[in-house]
């Protein structure tokens, strides 16, 4: 197999953060010796799932057993996942708000056609469902935990109890066609094809507010790993949450 040099579009912040949580966690098993350095593991995790490099080629471009590669990115995800802020945690936040967005996405995962939980009929492809919330800037502050991808957004989204939190706390939110009648608080679209002229406005207006939400996820996306799962369904809400911590970390002012 040929190697070659290459980057990671991400701030030394974020190396260096990873880095000292690395270090932490070796400190506390009392970890005397590894193939690689605390530094080195985390080059090898960002590029894992900034660039979704897979683990056969992480094994050659950093000469350690592809073994060595899950445990290193297992161990890392794990110590990302445990900080990730919690719905509560993130309400803090949200509450400073004038209003946030909400939105679901699809992530894509390796599935054979006999997994029916995880096709989504809307998208027409096997993934996982995970609810995002957003700040009036397009700001992400919060994700949810990964669901199968059938379930419908405004299901996920009260199972998660997105919106009695917002509810609780006051607060508006704009969101698509899918959370029709989540409650008053939840500004959503007029549905329909000949709406008065005064709907559609409130449409568009409503549009432009709500496709911050969608720059946010696209961003999220940028992890190219989210792009396309091929790990366990059981691990990729630790992923997502990893994701999410580096995320706000690299774009920390």
């Amino acid at each position: 197999m040929l190697v070659y040099p290459s980057s990671i579009d991400l701030s030394s912040r974020t190396l260096r953060f990873l880095t000292a949580g690395l270090r932490a966690r070796r400190q506390e098993i009392g970890t005397r010796w590894r193939r690689l350095s605390v530094g080195r593991q985390a080059l090898l995790v960002l590029a894992h799932l900034r660039c979704g490099d897979t683990y056969a080629q992480l094994a050659a471009g950093f000469r350690i057993g592809i073994a060595t590669v899950y445990r290193y990115i297992r161990e890392a995800v794990d110590v990302l996942a445990a900080i990730a802020p919690t719905l509560a945690e993130a309400m803090s936040t949200m509450r400073t708000k004038a209003f946030v967005i909400l939105d679901g996405t699809l992530l894509p995962i390796d599935r054979i056609a006999a997994d029916t939980p995880y096709y989504s009929g809307k998208h027409k492809r096997h993934g996982m469902n995970v609810q995002a919330l957003t700040d009036p800037f397009g700001r992400l502050l919060w994700v949810s935990p990964a669901l199968p991808g059938s379930v419908h957004d405004l299901t996920a989204a009260r199972q998660h109890g997105i919106i009695d939190a917002l509810a609780d706390a006051g607060l508006k939110c704009w969101a698509d066609k899918a959370y029709q009648g989540a409650g008053r608080h939840i500004r959503v679209p007029f549905r329909g094809r000949r709406l008065k002229r005064w709907k559609r406005r409130h449409n568009t207006t409503h549009a432009k507010i709500r496709c911050l939400g969608e720059q946010a996820m696209a961003i999220l996306k940028g992890w190219r790993l989210l792009r396309k799962l091929r790990c366990s369904t059981n691990r990729i809400t630790d992923i997502v949450k990893a994701v999410v911590v580096l995320h706000h970390t690299s774009t920390a002012g």
